[in-house]
């Protein structure tokens, strides 16, 4: 199973996931991005895409998981 994840040596707290899709990431009182529990496998949303491809630092990885 893919799911998304956000990075915590990577995120610079830019904010522009949340702005593209706040269904699927949230920012902690830090100012870091993280993925809304639950949504970690909306990567084939088209907001969520769009928030992987436009965060500067390429903090939003897709992993693979063995859960099913």
């Amino acid at each position: 199973m893919t799911k998304i994840w956000v990075d915590p040596a990577r995120c610079q707290g830019h904010a522009r996931c949340f702005m593209i899709a706040p269904e699927t990431f949230y920012i902690d009182d830090e100012g870091y991005g993280h993925v809304v529990e639950g949504r970690e496998g909306a990567y084939e949303e088209e907001n969520t895409r769009k928030a992987i491809r436009n965060c500067p630092e390429r903090a939003i990885k897709l992993v693979e998981t063995e859960d099913a």
